[in-house]
């Protein structure tokens, strides 16, 4: 072959790299597929390892759930909203809950001033999700609702305003986050030690398969440890860590694995390095099934089809120039989209100054009604499959992956890891070289370190009025007066006594919130047995 010209063979970089670092070669070709099998791991789309989706016919047989993120304020003014996205063609709907409600707490909570309705809706009583949900028939909608530590009360809470509307239980359908592991590791809203909070979701997977089987107990979420500062294969690996510890938690508990795992969905993080996302997800499909299969002997499909739910990349988000946020989250949501994402969140462009305007999460929205009307993309099952730089990207990522999975072993599994603060330590070395990358101009930014403005763009924001956290503090309390104490006590007392043993905690949950109790007095008396979690200092 002639050489090329100079000028010609003349490079932008010395060397190029992926967002999480990883070295990109100038050209892929054969020879980097050397030890791909095609049919052992690609397979069809539907078929073993699922890498290549875990459907046969993908879009083309139905779209993914378009599910935008809202809660603000109170229940009825998260009700508006939820109707208004309906109304615009969203398929499901997906709770924000405060930050009371993710450290338990009640909204007239000395912790919770200045916190209530702010970042999510603010819910204390049984009556407050019934108005959440304020004509929306829960048999037709599915849900998804974020919270952790607080996520079994949530759940009760749900269930109960089902039976309400007359909805039984076996036609609820939805996903409720109650992944605890991620928490310790990333977001940092626990309130029960990791051992305790693993009996709370063993419940919950024992619960719903007999009486909610339409219903995910867990979120595996890699979303958090992105979001925190973790590298792609950092959050593939982490992420599928922490599924394997639910599955043997389960197992550990008495249920067999098909009572439980075909209802356990992952929630990842789709960040601006296109081919990497893409490969990642690819890449957690094959894992998930040779896993479980070769580790655990399931054999059962449902359990081997790993689901996932998308959001764009929340961090990717610019408080400078934020209309061009519109055109990251639209190139993230086609990346989930290519990886196969069973749902999907777009953020809104203005998030990164504040909740989303009703404007921006129409757009958000709409963006992906774009992409699954007009791009021709849903057209065929896996159209990235094949490409030599992909699959290359995805057999790297698996490798990555592994290699953790035999660190977090050697430590003795994920909650003595989580303890011995290996998670938190590797996603904080990520972070800080990741902000050394984009400090020293490696990484360019739009409109942060590059093609920057003078001025700030003017956007308008939405704002929480202060009187929203008043009237929902009367309103919590008026609700304790009005209630049978007597009632009350008792109820809550079976929810210590269940949380000392070793009852399944639902039905006394359950019928403590019938009788009348708020969300933060149901885990006040389960921290009163468990105690809070209070995380190790890590150097």
């Amino acid at each position: 072959m002639a050489q090329k010209p100079a000028a010609e063979a003349a490079e932008r970089a010395p060397e190029f790299r992926t967002l999480s670092g990883r070295p990109v070669k100038r050209i892929y070709g054969p020879e980097d597929l050397a030890g791909l099998d095609p049919a052992r791991d690609l397979g069809d789309p539907g078929e073993y390892p699922y890498t290549r989706g875990p459907y046969d016919t993908m879009y083309r047989g139905r779209l993914w759930t378009m599910r935008q993120f809202a809660g603000f304020g109170t229940a009825a003014e998260t009700n508006a909203r939820f109707k208004y996205l309906l109304e615009q063609g969203q398929t499901g709907l997906s709770v924000a809950f405060d930050y009371p409600r993710l450290l338990g707490l009640d909204s007239d909570h000395p912790r919770a001033e200045g916190e209530v309705g702010k970042m999510g809706v603010a819910i204390d009583t049984l009556d407050d999700m019934q108005r959440l949900f304020d004509g929306i028939p829960l048999d037709k909608v599915s849900t998804s609702m974020t919270i952790n530590s607080g996520a079994i009360v949530m759940l009760c809470m749900y269930l109960a305003v089902a039976e309400r509307q007359g909805v039984t239980w076996d036609k609820v359908s939805g996903t409720i986050q109650n992944d605890i592991l991620k928490e310790y590791t990333a977001q940092k809203t626990y309130i029960f030690p990791p051992r305790p909070s693993m009996r709370l979701i063993t419940d919950m997977f024992a619960f719903c398969s007999e009486h909610a089987p339409r219903w995910n107990s867990v979120s595996i979420s890699g979303y958090h440890i992105r979001e925190a500062g973790a590298t792609a294969g950092q959050e593939l690996a982490f992420t599928l860590a922490d599924g394997f510890a639910y599955v043997e938690a389960g197992h550990a508990a008495g249920l067999p694995y098909e009572a439980f795992v075909p209802r356990l969905s992952f929630f990842f993080d789709v960040h601006m390095d296109f081919f990497e996302e893409i490969a990642k997800l690819r890449a957690a499909r094959r894992i998930w099934a040779r896993r479980l299969r070769e580790r655990y002997g399931i054999e059962d499909e449902r359990s081997l089809r790993l689901r996932f739910h998308a959001q764009t990349a929340g961090c990717s988000l610019t408080a400078q120039q934020p209309m061009v946020n519109i055109v990251r989250t639209a190139i993230e949501a086609l990346a989930g989209v290519l990886g196969g994402c069973q749902s999907l969140h777009t953020n809104s462009f203005d998030e990164a100054l504040a909740l989303p305007s009703t404007e921006a999460v129409r757009i958000a929205l709409r963006t992906q009604q774009v992409i699954a009307e007009e791009t021709g993309v849903t057209n065929t099952v896996d159209p990235m499959a094949g490409s030599y730089y992909l699959e290359a990207l995805t057999a790297d990522l698996e490798r990555e992956a592994e290699a953790y999975f035999d660190k977090i072993e050697a430590i003795g599994g994920v909650i003595p890891a989580i303890e011995a603060g290996f998670f938190q330590r590797e996603i904080a070395d990520a972070s800080y070289q990741y902000q050394q990358r984009l400090q020293h101009g490696e990484l360019a930014v739009v409109g942060v370190n590059k093609y920057t403005l003078d001025q700030k763009e003017p956007v308008e924001i939405l704002r929480v009025d202060p009187e929203v956290e008043r009237s929902q503090v009367q309103r919590v309390q008026a609700h304790r007066a009005g209630r049978d104490q007597a009632a009350t006590d008792a109820a809550l007392v079976a929810v210590g006594r269940a949380a000392e043993g070793s009852a399944n905690l639902m039905p006394p949950i359950l019928a403590a919130l019938k009788a009348g109790a708020t969300f933060g007095e149901v885990c006040d008396r389960m921290r009163a047995v468990y105690g809070e979690y209070v995380e190790p200092i890590i150097f």
